[in-house]
C-alpha cells in the first residue's frame, strides 16, 4: 500500500522545481517574443509583456528580400529534406554491404567509419569550400546537401551498421528463394524492417542540419538562398540586437521540426531502444 511520506513530498517538490528550471528559458523566449522593441530592451528577461504584441512575429514573417524568414525557411526544409533523403539512401545501402560482409574489407571500413565520425568536420572546411566553389556548389542548395551528405554520411553508416548486424537473415534468405533479386530484397524487405533506424537517422540528421549556422554561413553567404539560422543573425547588431525578433525567429523555426519530431518520435524511441538492446 502506497503511503505519502515526507520523502515523497520532497521528491515531488524537487521533481517540480528541475521542471520550472527546464521550462525557464522557454518561457523568457515566449515572453520576450511578445514585448516591443523598446520593453525587450528596457525591462527584465522574466518579466511578462504589459501589453501582448505580434508585432514581432507579423515584422519577421513580412520582411522580403535576401533575406526573408518565409524564403529561409523554404530552403532549410528543402536542404534538410534533401540531406535526410540522401543520407537514407547511401546510408542504409553502404551499411548493408559492411554488415553482411565478412572479409577484412568490410571490417576496415567499418573502422574508417568510425574515425570520420570522431574526426570533427571543420577540419576540412577550407578545401571543402575550395572544391565546392571550384565546381559552382557554394551559394546553391544542391551543394549544400551533398555537403551534409557527406559530412554525416559515417554517422548514418555507423547506425545502420548496427541494426544490420543485429538483424537476422531469414527474411532475406526466404525472399531470395521465392526468386527476388538482391535489389528487390534490400528495398522491398529489408530497408522496410528498418524503419527505427530509419526514424533515428532522420531525425538526428533533421536536428544537425536544421540547426547548422556555421557551415550555412561559409557555403551559402552572400547568396539569396540563406537558411533561417543564418537569416536570424541578420537581428543580431553590433550595437542593439532585435532580441523580440530573434526569438519570434526562434520560435517560428521550432515549429517545423517540433512537428517533424512528434510524426517520427516513435520510431526515434524505437530505434534507440532497438540500439541499446544491441
Amino acid at each position: 500500500m502506497f503511503r505519502y511520506t515526507k520523502l515523497t513530498a520532497f521528491r515531488e517538490l524537487l521533481v517540480w522545481l528541475v521542471t520550472l528550471i527546464g521550462l525557464l528559458p522557454l518561457y523568457i523566449l515566449v515572453v520576450t517574443s511578445l514585448k516591443t522593441d523598446q520593453e525587450a530592451l528596457t525591462t527584465s528577461a522574466i518579466a511578462p509583456p504589459t501589453t501582448v504584441d505580434f508585432g514581432a512575429f507579423v515584422e519577421v514573417l513580412t520582411t522580403t528580400g535576401r533575406n526573408s524568414i518565409p524564403m529561409s525557411i523554404v530552403n532549410s526544409v528543402i536542404i534538410t529534406a534533401g540531406a535526410i533523403f540522401g543520407l537514407v539512401l547511401l546510408g542504409s545501402i553502404a551499411a548493408y554491404v559492411i554488415a553482411r560482409r565478412t572479409r577484412t574489407w568490410s571490417t576496415l571500413t567499418y573502422y574508417l567509419v568510425l574515425i570520420a565520425i570522431i574526426l570533427p568536420a571543420q577540419l576540412g572546411t577550407v578545401p571543402l569550400y575550395i572544391g565546392a566553389r571550384t565546381v559552382g556548389l557554394t551559394g546553391n542548395a544542391l551543394g549544400m546537401i551533398l555537403l551534409w551528405i557527406g559530412i554525416l554520411l559515417p554517422l548514418s553508416v555507423f547506425l545502420y551498421a548496427s541494426f544490420f548486424r543485429g538483424m537476422t537473415t531469414e527474411y532475406e534468405e526466404a525472399a531470395v528463394i521465392d526468386g527476388a533479386t538482391p535489389t528487390q530484397t534490400f528495398f522491398r524487405v529489408v530497408l522496410p524492417l528498418m524503419s527505427p533506424a530509419t526514424g533515428t537517422v532522420a531525425i538526428l540528421a533533421g536536428l544537425i542540419v536544421w540547426n547548422d549556422f556555421f557551415n550555412s554561413l561559409i557555403f551559402l553567404g552572400g547568396s539569396e538562398t540563406q537558411t533561417l539560422p543564418v537569416a536570424m543573425y541578420t537581428y543580431v547588431g553590433g550595437l542593439v540586437s532585435a532580441w523580440n525578433k530573434i526569438f519570434a525567429v526562434v520560435i517560428i523555426s521550432m515549429i517545423p521540426i517540433l512537428l517533424f519530431y512528434m510524426f517520427a518520435q516513435k520510431r526515434f524511441i524505437q530505434g534507440f531502444a532497438g540500439g541499446l538492446k544491441g
